[in-house]
């Protein structure tokens, strides 16, 4: 295990919107998203509401069915291929309480086990939620994901013993902790406020900010535009090279000997396993054509 001098590299954003109903939660995902990139995504949970904007913004939907975390998955890694910008997420609280989400597995399999003891079940829900996560993370794309608010209370116990609760914030309808995943994340009041309550940008730090939109896009291009380019392991565990895939197409097409072609191979390799694979037919053609031998 070598230390090295630390580097700021160019990311994608983590966005996490947390509000009530009626706090703009869908309408400032896409707005932010809007002054992010040009296509847009949304995973919808919420029976097509996002449509409503549709004469407002321009995006694509996906209208999820079930909220398991493999439907998640398989929609975020979908809008990753296609090449989408930014995907939003609408809402990621489904993943936890809506049909088929992490609560719902839990008592389906205590349940089935005839075990009270949720325990068990958990061991074997927690991973799926764990990979719907890291899903996140490693997206190619920006990623906001909104999220429902619930009033958080704690129980304050006076001298004579008389407990009584006290608000003390809002917090997200999902797993506890699930906004420290995001770079980025904050609260919509129904004033339409956003309140930045974490931040790995410090030009957000303490911010809030009326009806959060492109102007606030900006800022986090700025912030994650600078830097390195940014070198991300893929699924396979290479590193994703910022050479674009025409490019090592390209490379591929020109090479004038077996030897030629496959000194290539490390730069392929260093591709994401999803380049890889769409490169590997142009390989294979022309190393039948340079195995034939020429013409007379």
């Amino acid at each position: 295990m070598m230390f090295k001098p630390a580097t700021k590299k160019q990311s994608k954003l983590r966005l996490a919107l947390t509000g009530p109903s009626g706090s703009g939660k869908t309408y400032s995902a896409l707005a932010i998203a809007a002054g992010l990139g040009e296509r847009i995504a949304v995973i919808d949970t919420e029976h097509g509401s996002a449509s409503l904007y549709a004469d407002a913004f321009r995006f694509d939907t996906c209208n999820l069915e079930s909220f398991s975390p493999e439907a998640y998955i398989e929609a975020i890694k979908g809008a990753e291929e296609a090449g989408y910008d930014v995907l939003i997420i609408d809402s990621l609280s489904h993943a936890w309480i809506g049909k088929d989400g992490a609560l719902e597995q839990v008592d389906t399999a205590s349940r089935k086990s005839g075990n009270k003891n949720s325990y068990f079940a958990w061991r074997d829900v927690t991973p799926r939620h764990n990979a719907l996560v890291e899903a996140i993370l490693q997206s190619k794309s920006h990623v906001i994901a909104t999220m429902r608010a619930k009033t958080e209370y704690a129980l304050d116990k006076d001298d004579k013993g008389k407990v009584t609760p006290r608000k003390i914030g809002m917090a997200p309808v999902q797993r506890d902790g699930m906004e420290y995943e995001f770079s980025i994340a904050g609260e919509l009041d129904l004033e339409h406020n956003f309140n930045v309550t974490k931040t790995r940008c410090s030009a957000l730090a303490g911010q809030l900010i009326h009806k959060p939109g492109v102007p606030l896009a900006q800022t986090l291009k700025a912030w994650l535009d600078s830097g390195a380019p940014a070198e991300v392991k893929a699924e396979s565990g290479a590193i994703e090279s910022p050479v674009p895939r025409e490019r090592v197409r390209g490379t591929i097409r020109a090479a004038k000997s077996t030897e030629e072609l496959e000194a290539l191979v490390p730069e392929i390799q260093r591709l994401s396993e999803i380049d890889r694979e769409a490169v590997r037919p142009e390989y294979g053609k022309r190393k039948l054509e340079l195995a034939r031998p020429a013409a007379s």
